[in-house]
């Protein structure tokens, strides 16, 4: 039986399933995403309060239709359906789902019936954010439709004597107006949740679980300075102190005075056993000639292995390894039976060549959000839990061509203005990512009387939900035009500023 009570979202596929998740845990109930494949049995002693049909690409009624089993209905749990979750309630219970002849994509007035339970307190008529091609056509026996559209006859539904709910939109999605409400009449109207998810407890919590799990042993951590590793090593050390060895492998790509603002901030503020290694000139001489940005990224990466266990040889023998594995790498990976999205380096187990009794993953369960709420709880100062997205390699890849010393220090300034100039503006958390990228672009300019032949500053700013797509941000003009002056005035062997307008796709977010 689970601690906290739980709601379990059955994901079909559906492109918005870790939203559904954080909606709902934004509401304070926890949650967790597990394949649409997943075990009846399993479900049923999980001590779930409730249960989510997440969307899909699929037509219901197709051969490769995911289809859970129909067994889930008779548990005697709330459940909620979203679009193909809806779809495919009705098709199991014996409603009709057809191809729409008018599709509905994006904001929809809908008309929402005073009898539906999810619709407490909500005005009759508002707009939500629908997606899809096909629709419930008859509902099955026993349900009354609650909610509908101009196109879409039964834009919701429900059983209320068994529990069951359905909706053609997503609600989870912030352009449905009243969504957030909806959902928690769902949480805590049907489901019976308290809200008793609480970050403060969270960390409380899982402080006293790696007590009990790790006792006198001894762990180790990479520490890298963002949100994920600087969490999860202070829970860690809040738990275990000494006993914990955090390993800050410096190498020398990081922004403008990070390696000391880490070094700081963990070992003066915190008390935690730190070691730093300044490996620059080691990571260098192995880039050294090298361009082509996939390369680069793959010696970076196999150099840090490298350092870290060299670091680690030195201090003996070693019981755990902490990693900041976050809840979406989790998903991505696959679960269960779940389709793997992308493989992450910290999923999976231990390798096979590696010593360690075992891993504490304190973050394990948690999303980014979650996890900068958390360092706040811990005390971690407020610039490094919102730090910026920043690459494994670093500004290795924000450098086109060649990595030198030479060309680090002239984008560490230059990226150093750029965000102080953004923070100052009060854009440093409306702006999701933003930073300077060094062209390898040369071009003639005027400076004073004389012709100069000088680099080429890009800035990159983007708004984004999610990182799988994103816009590139509308930054004042003379919010640019300060920045470039600073730049060029203030950073060497720069002349020229320029600024990035491509959204994602059919740009990535980073250079290379």
């Amino acid at each position: 039986m689970m601690k906290n009570e739980a709601i379990l979202i059955l994901d079909f596929g559906g492109q918005y399933s870790q939203l559904i998740a954080r909606r709902v845990r934004d509401l304070n109930v926890y949650c967790e995403i597990k394949s649409y494949k997943t075990n009846v049995e399993q479900i049923r002693s999980s001590g779930y309060k409730g249960i989510i049909f997440s969307g899909g690409p699929n037509s219901v009624y197709t051969e490769i239709a995911p289809v859970c089993d129909k067994q889930v209905f008779e548990l005697g749990i709330p459940v909620l359906g979203i679009c193909y979750g809806a779809q495919l309630m009705s098709y199991l219970l014996g409603g009709k789902v057809s191809s729409s002849k008018v599709r509905e994509y994006g904001k929809t007035p809908v008309n929402f019936l005073e009898s539906g339970a999810l619709f407490q307190n909500i005005e009759k008529d508002s707009v939500c954010w629908m997606s899809h091609t096909d629709y419930i056509s008859v509902a099955p026996e026993g349900f009354q439709i609650t909610a509908v559209s101009d196109a879409c006859p039964v834009a919701a539904m429900e059983n209320g004597a068994r529990k069951l709910y359905a909706l053609q939109f997503h609600p989870e999605v912030e352009h449905t107006v009243r969504g957030n409400e909806i959902l928690k009449n769902f949480l805590y109207n049907i489901c019976g949740c308290k809200g008793d998810w609480q970050m403060a407890s969270f960390a409380a919590e899982t402080i006293q679980h790696i007590k009990d799990t790790v006792g006198d042993k001894k762990v180790i951590c990479a520490l890298s300075g963002g949100v994920d590793s600087s969490v999860a090593a202070l829970l860690v050390h809040k738990a275990i102190g000494k006993n914990l060895t955090c390993i800050f492998v410096d190498h020398g790509m990081l922004r403008k005075n990070e390696g000391d603002d880490v070094e700081n901030v963990f070992r003066k503020q915190f008390d935690m056993n730190l070691i730093r290694v300044n490996a620059q000139e080691r990571f260098l001489a192995k880039l050294k000639g090298v361009t082509e940005p996939e390369q680069k990224r793959k010696i970076i990466g196999e150099e840090f292995i490298r350092v870290f266990e060299e670091e680690a040889k030195k201090i003996g023998h070693v019981d755990y390894l902490c990693q900041g594995t976050i809840y979406p790498d989790v998903v991505e990976s696959g679960t269960g039976d779940a389709a793997v999205i992308k493989s992450h380096h910290n999923v999976g187990g231990l390798p096979d060549d590696v010593d360690f009794t075992g891993l504490v993953e304190p973050l394990r369960s948690l999303f980014k959000d979650e996890v900068r709420r958390v360092g706040l709880e811990l005390g971690i100062p407020e610039h490094l839990v919102w730090r910026q997205p920043f690459p494994g390699p670093g500004l290795g890849i924000r450098i086109m061509g060649e990595v030198t010393a030479e060309k680090l220090a002239i984008l560490q300034d230059a990226d150093a203005i750029f965000r102080e100039e953004i923070a100052l503006a009060g854009l440093d958390k409306k702006i999701n990512q933003y930073f300077a990228v060094l062209t390898g672009i040369k071009s003639v300019g005027v400076m004073g009387d004389g012709r100069t032949y000088s680099n080429t500053i890009a800035l990159r700013g983007v708004t984004t939900s999610d990182f799988m797509t994103a816009d590139w941000a509308r930054i004042p003009y003379d919010l640019l035009e300060k920045v470039s002056s600073r730049i060029i005035n203030e950073v060497k062997q720069v002349n020229r500023v320029v600024y990035d307008i491509t959204s994602k796709p059919p740009a990535t977010i980073e250079w290379e």
